[in-house]
């Protein structure tokens, strides 16, 4: 009570109390991006480590032990702590003042939901110093590794866990809330902006799934501390069952990753293609429909533990099946390109990257749907290529895109357009040299996770290292425009984007029935 008491009767709080008590929704998004870019920077850290280690064959920088703790905690920070954080930074920011909402449905809650992050990665984070070492496992945390043979810190994992789950179901709840209960007058559901409706349906993705990793991490924990038998074949457990709950989270996890991706891109290719969205009622079926079937195919995941052969069809064509609107997405955003007065500025360049390399993303993942040539990718550097490549210049593009997009909104500034283009460039750059010899090892037979490997694979091992090293670096531009931004410079106006003033917020969602420039219909306005 005291803090909101104390903000409503004398002028808003000062220092550190303005932040920690905030219930402001742009405070709160500015929180949760400046958080995301800190765990990004992190997590690149170990990625750097991982990349460092196998620049040439042979054991040469760290034991193999903590290459697997490095692993495995750059899949998490970046999964948890840097692409979900950063969406849900986004949301907060944005979804308000895109419905005409004053702020979200809950306001205390959304502060709760930020503030308990840093406490639940300063603990995963914590492991590193541990006795026992970080969790070893991958980001999957397969049983019965993580359970039987797993180091002790593998119980902060576990609560890290369950804290990160609790931020991201109150998350959710709030944008629900916000979403379906604050638009302004008019608003209606299918005149909503993409970005709004890409997070209404991820809302609900996030409290279907967090609730099944929860109780499998709380499976784990029964079975190390209190002897039962989820996971452990001797005590007759099953442990392929952890891989069904797992999957039954982790698959939909992915799509959590993407959709927000997509509304960003549907709001920028708009505003620099200078026409509407094509297909806007198409766009929001897809995306309801990628949702529907990311829930029937996470058993892709596993095809190589023995399913029955109905299995492995029905998750093989499900899987394929999702091509589908994701290609109907794809070719709305090249259609409404097509024939539009394009200009290339960052946010721009980022989301047409995002649609050329999601594509290819997309298409090595149908050559992974296919069971009898997932047999063969299954655990090879392929994997590795084809999730960055959905994930790196996907989610993370997409997120950068949004962030030059909408900083002179944010901070009332203008960017460097010109260090912008060079962290874009450096950036592709870096990401296609990094992971687009990943193909190769994977194909040729590199398994992923080892830290050492055959002479054969040290050729594309030392250009993806390259690549790594300069997408690595090309980060700490980001950071200096972002902050150069915040400073200072060229003020933003209306016409942040020339030419394109006022296309902003109508180009990505139906057009309104009328502009008020001539009084309206009130027949229109009744029927609205």
């Amino acid at each position: 009570m005291s803090a909101a008491h104390d903000d409503h009767h004398h002028g808003p709080a000062k220092g550190i109390s303005r932040w920690l008590f905030t219930t402001n929704h742009k405070d709160i998004g500015s929180l949760y991006l400046w958080f995301s870019f800190a765990m990004f920077l992190l997590g690149g850290t170990f990625a750097m480590v991982i990349r460092a280690e196998l620049f040439q064959p042979g054991l040469q920088l760290v034991d193999p032990n903590f290459f697997n703790q490095m692993t495995t905690m750059h899949g998490l920070i970046m999964v948890f702590g840097a692409v979900m954080p950063a969406f849900v930074g986004l949301a907060n920011w944005m979804i308000p003042m895109m419905i005409g909402a004053p702020d979200m449905a809950l306001p205390r809650m959304n502060n709760w939901s930020f503030w308990i992050l840093p406490f639940a990665f300063a603990m995963l984070s914590s492991t590193l110093l541990m006795e026992s070492g970080a969790p070893n496992f991958g980001w999957t945390f397969y049983a019965p590794l993580s359970t039987t043979y797993a180091p002790s810190s593998v119980t902060f994992f576990i609560f890290a866990v369950h804290i990160m789950g609790a931020s991201s179901i109150m998350g959710a709840i709030n944008i629900i809330a916000t979403v379906l209960n604050m638009r302004a007058p008019g608003m209606t559901l299918m005149k909503m902006p993409l970005f709004v409706w890409t997070w209404l349906i991820t809302a609900y993705l996030l409290i279907a799934v967090m609730p099944v990793l929860a109780g499998v991490v709380t499976m784990m924990l029964f079975d190390i501390h209190f002897g039962t038998s989820f996971f452990n074949a001797a005590g007759g457990g099953d442990p392929v069952l952890f891989q069904h709950v797992f999957w039954f989270f982790g698959h939909p996890e992915v799509y959590i990753m993407i959709l927000p991706a997509f509304g960003v891109v549907s709001a920028i290719i708009p505003t620099f293609a200078r026409k509407r969205l094509f297909g806007y009622d198409s766009m929001v079926y897809a995306t309801a429909s990628i949702a529907f079937l990311s829930f029937i195919v996470w058993a892709h995941h596993m095809f190589t533990v023995g399913m029955p052969i109905a299995g492995e069809l029905f998750f093989m064509y499900a899987t394929m099946l999702i091509a589908v609107p994701t290609g109907v997405k794809v070719f709305n955003w090249v259609a409404t390109m097509f024939r539009g007065s394009m200009t290339f500025e960052t946010p721009m360049l980022f989301a047409i990257a995002f649609v050329v390399l999601f594509t290819m993303g997309g298409f090595t993942g149908l050559m992974l749907a296919i069971t009898p040539a997932d047999f063969q990718y299954h655990d090879t550097y392929f994997v590795v290529a084809h999730f960055h490549y959905v994930l790196v210049p996907g989610a993370v593009f997409s997120i950068m895109a949004a962030a030059y997009y909408w900083l002179p909104k944010w901070t009332g500034y203008m960017y460097d357009e010109r260090l912008g283009k060079l962290h874009f460039w450096l950036s592709f750059i870096g990401v296609n040299v990094l992971f687009f010899p990943q193909h190769f090892l994977g194909l040729a037979g590199m398994p992923r996770r080892i830290p050492d490997y055959a002479l054969q694979f040290a050729d594309f091992n030392w250009i993806s290292s390259i690549g790594g090293f300069l997408f690595g670096a090309s980060q700490l531009i980001l950071l200096f425009v972002v902050i150069k931004c915040i400073k200072g410079g060229k003020k933003a106006t209306d016409q942040v984007w020339e030419g394109a003033q006022g296309l902003e917020w109508t180009v990505a969602s139906p057009a309104p029935y009328h502009t008020f420039a001539t009084p309206p219909d009130p027949k229109l306005i009744h029927d609205q």
